[in-house]
């Protein structure tokens, strides 16, 4: 059985086959974050909408103490919807390269040394 294993791996295919394993296991938990990422994202929209709202109800009842407080938790709320944005932009982008990476491994284990693929 050593024979075997090692045969597998003097050719790549065992190698190849573990870091697809390990590729496959990282998209995953991309996915994961992004799936969180995505609920965090809309629950900080949400926030920034009712805080627009109660400031705009502040500003037509005249309540100029609370307008001053409001207008700082919306810049507060956008603040950290911007965070979360960009943190799933980057887990999207991240999950794009993986996924190019998945490709790009098992596409390669099929070349021939020397062919260009032109041939």
């Amino acid at each position: 059985m050593a024979s075997d294993l090692r045969r597998r791996t003097a050719d790549g295919s065992a190698v190849h086959a573990a870091e697809f394993i390990v590729s496959s296991a990282r998209l995953g938990e991309l996915h994961e974050c992004s799936a969180l990422l995505r609920h965090t994202r809309m629950r900080a929209a949400e926030i920034v909408d009712e805080a627009r709202t109660l400031l705009a109800e502040a500003e037509r009842h005249g309540h100029a103490d609370r307008v001053r407080a409001l207008r700082e938790q919306l810049e507060q709320a956008r603040r950290s919807y911007s965070k979360v944005l960009d943190a799933y932009v980057t887990i999207c982008g991240k999950i794009t390269d993986e996924r190019q990476a998945i490709m790009r491994a098992q596409v390669e284990p099929d070349r021939r040394p020397g062919l260009s693929g032109v041939a």
